[in-house]
């Protein structure tokens, strides 16, 4: 498999990059600076390393905000965001005396007439070219995106949020800016929920303006459908698949380890500090991301014995972080081939500790309480005989707070006095948030003893091959198997705009199974699906995209959000709904002290 800058999104990312704003570089042979926000810093980083823009004819890369040298005989070209503080920042450059020789300004979105005024204002001579990209979504992965906004979450969900409108209207530009990037026209349709509108809302802003966008092409005519499909859902969607303990790796090592924008730090054997980032510049990450921890450290460990097989006789006994040391001491070559394997046997064996410690014993109850049934597929009739010897085992608050979560998750709410009893229980008296502002999201909490509450169907996977403690399917996953065969119900998943013909009609094969090719299946060969969920996405949630893509070979899923999360990320994000924005300003501020 290609590096993920090889391939996917970062590659089209990358691609579009070059075909616009490299493109125009190329017509003057002179060197140049390229400037950018955190924006889109963070953007190029994702999808290109310094060595590509070298050989582009781009020497120095600077930060928009940071203090710089005059460049007077030098052009510089400017990637940002189109906001008023980025434009009085580039005004800034050039008045009263200019840094730069000549401008080359590239927005990642539409820029408001205002500033475009203001910028031919005060630096109309110095501007070459001036245009807009439409790239305002930052390449997470291959099949990932997000809109690079946390705080979306608080702006949408928080009873005291002043910006919720403001926000929806931001992630609306912002897919709109991902569908031109993948030149996508794509019928829209969200998930129906009486409690919560969000999605109905983001799903008609996103229709508005893609018709908008799409109004008329370069050759002034109409563009058609394209064979894509979005989808916008709410986090309240599905609750548990972001609270469960998860045992494949990338989900596993994200909720257990602390790993700080993907990059993963350990200490070695002999006591130093070493870092690796966890992304698709390492292929074995690719290989190991999705499987489930058993089988990776399986692979890593026969990984590494074939390498030590090549290199010297074969070792005896278990492979271990010391043994593979002294390897590496006596032989350098060696130490190259074995590096990335270390970094994985070491990251797999920080989780395998967890497991061990904790995490098995968490996660039998846990699989229960979510499925809800046991790994006999006996119906588990009382889920507080499941629940209870968690909370009387010494685990930590946090995990206990999951626990109860999913115990009500699994009865679509529960009673006051029950609720009472199990925050008693849990000892959580001053930060029963944790629980009870799941209701922001549309989540049931508190429901009175005669409520009864449907649970929607979900797909029989009894036949499916799974590990007894990874039994539980994030129900995206159904959706998006669903979606594929054409069987999301209309009334559930009303159409915003027409659907494009390869998602019309019935006979479409089963995501599961191999399958001929039907007429269908060819008329929607290189369709896309894009799935959004509005208000974080779980790593297990972003494995299902892989996984159903590679099971139809003839659509590829891509999934979105306004940000990733982690059990403890997505815990903390909920009790602070309950804030006021001054409130959570503060705690802001200190946790960044």
């Amino acid at each position: 498999m290609a590096s993920g800058s090889d391939h996917g999104l970062k590659r089209i990312v990358w691609k579009r990059i070059k075909d616009t704003i490299i493109t125009d570089c190329r017509k003057s042979e002179v060197w140049k600076i390229l400037i950018l926000d955190p924006f889109t810093t963070k953007l190029l980083s994702s999808c290109c390393k310094m060595s590509d823009l070298m050989s582009e004819k781009i020497t120095i890369v600077e930060d928009l905000y940071k203090s710089r040298e005059p460049v007077p005989e030098m052009k510089a070209i400017y990637f940002m965001s189109p906001t008023a503080k980025n434009v009085d920042a580039f005004i800034a450059d050039f008045k009263p005396k200019p840094k730069y020789k000549a401008a080359y300004v590239y927005f990642t979105d539409y820029c408001p007439d205002d500033l475009f005024n203001n910028m031919k204002l005060y630096c109309a001579k110095y501007i070459r070219v001036c245009k807009e990209i439409n790239m305002s979504f930052m390449p997470q992965e291959a099949q990932v995106f997000t809109c690079d906004n946390p705080g979306a979450f608080q702006s949408i969900y928080s009873p005291n949020s002043q910006d919720k409108k403001k926000t929806l209207e931001t992630i609306a530009d912002q897919l709109v800016t991902l569908c031109a990037t993948l030149d996508e026209y794509p019928g829209v349709r969200y998930k129906k929920d009486s409690n919560i509108e969000n999605a109905k809302t983001l799903a008609e802003l996103v229709d508005e303006k893609l018709a908008k966008h799409y109004d008329l092409d370069d050759n002034g005519k109409k563009k058609g459908k394209t064979q894509a499909q979005l989808l916008i859902v709410e986090r309240g969607f599905d609750p548990v698949s972001p609270i469960l303990h998860e045992l494949t790796y990338q989900a596993m090592a994200y909720d257990l380890i602390e790993i700080q924008n993907d990059t993963y730090k350990y200490k070695s054997k002999d006591g130093s500090e070493k870092q690796a980032q966890l992304n698709e510049d390492d292929l074995l990450w690719i290989k190991l991301r999705h499987k489930h921890i058993a089988d990776v450290s399986e692979q890593i460990r026969k990984l590494v014995k074939e390498i030590a097989a090549n290199k010297k006789p074969q070792q005896d006994g278990k492979i271990t972080i010391n043994t593979l040391a002294q390897m590496m001491k006596k032989m350098p070559a060696f130490r190259k081939h074995v590096t990335e394997k270390t970094i994985h046997l070491q990251l797999a064996e920080d989780c395998m500790q967890y497991y061990s410690n904790n995490v098995e014993k968490l996660c039998k109850a846990e699989q229960d309480l979510a499925v809800g049934s046991d790994v006999e597929g006996v119906k588990v009739k009382d889920p507080m005989r499941t629940l209870l010897p968690v909370l009387l085992h010494p685990y930590s608050s946090p995990d206990k707070i999951r626990a109860v979560l999913l115990y009500i998750f699994s009865l679509s709410g529960t009673t006051n006095e029950n609720l009472s009893k199990l925050i008693q229980h849990v000892k959580i008296e001053d930060q029963q948030e944790f629980i009870l502002n799941w209701k922001e999201l549309g989540v049931p909490i508190i429901i009175s003893p005669s409520f009864f509450s449907r649970k929607p169907t979900r797909r029989d996977r009894s036949q499916e091959e799974t590990y007894n403690l990874s039994r539980w399917t994030p129900v995206i996953k159904d959706v998006m198997e669903d979606a594929v065969e054409n069987k999301l119900d209309v009334k559930e998943w009303p159409h915003l705009s027409e659907s494009p013909a390869a998602w019309n009609g019935s006979g479409a094969i089963s995501a599961r199974q191999k399958h001929k090719a039907s007429s269908q299946d060819e008329r929607r060969t290189g369709s896309r699906l894009i799935v959004f969920v509005l208000g974080g996405i779980s790593y297990s949630e972003m494995r299902c995209a892989y996984e159903v893509t590679q099971a139809v070979k003839s659509c590829e899923v891509i999934i979105g959000s306004s940000h990733i999360l982690t059990p403890t990320s997505l815990l903390n994000d909920i009790k602070a709904l309950s804030k006021t924005p001054m409130e959570t300003f503060t705690m802001e501020e200190n946790s960044n002290a």
